[in-house]
């Protein structure tokens, strides 16, 4: 059974983080309701072995928990590829209230960065969500992706070239769309 102080300490080191866990966890699973059903697969498994948790640094330890829970279940529960479109009503823009043309811009901004990441190859996005979303160091991602720390170094490159890719991909097609429209 569980003591009150080590309960308190799973709260002060582990539950911080979930906010982590639940993006990580979105953008492997692409589904919002997969993602927290992982996410809470996780911290079930997070509480069950917290007693074993050592010298890691939390948020790794549980991230490293959050993308084994997510490859393990999209094995498993599913077999759709890992490179299925993302549901766009559930990756709206930012709620600020902004006027019109901001905002405007600012939706559009955000679905074609929604929609070029989504073409990275999953072990290049997961890097690039790990490092530019959630802020870790290469040697934190090698703990949760457990790759070597050049491999990490090399799958971000790789990612953000392919993320630059599909920027300008998107970037040509949407510029196409708009001299078609203006000149009919």
């Amino acid at each position: 059974m569980w003591e009150e102080n080590q309960l308190q300490d799973f709260e002060r080191q582990v539950v911080p983080f979930l906010p982590a866990a639940y993006n990580l966890a979105r953008w492997l699973m692409k589904d919002e309701r997969d993602a927290q059903d992982a996410v809470q697969e996780s911290y079930l498994r997070a509480f069950r072995f917290f007693g074993g948790f050592h010298g890691e640094t939390p948020r790794g330890w549980l991230l490293k928990i959050v993308r084994n829970t997510c490859y393990t279940w999209l094995r498993q529960s599913r077999s759709q590829q890992l490179t299925e479109e993302f549901d766009e009503e559930f990756f709206g823009a930012d709620p600020r209230v902004l006027n019109p043309e901001e905002n405007l811009l600012q939706n559009e901004t955000g679905r074609v960065v929604r929609r070029a990441l989504e073409t990275v190859p999953s072990t290049l996005r997961e890097t690039l969500v790990l490092r530019e979303l959630e802020g870790m160091s290469y040697r934190e991602i090698s703990e949760v992706t457990g790759s070597p720390i050049g491999t990490v170094m090399s799958r971000l490159s790789r990612g953000r070239d392919s993320l630059r890719d599909s920027l300008n991909r998107l970037s040509n097609r949407a510029a196409l769309r708009h001299k078609s429209k203006t000149a009919a």
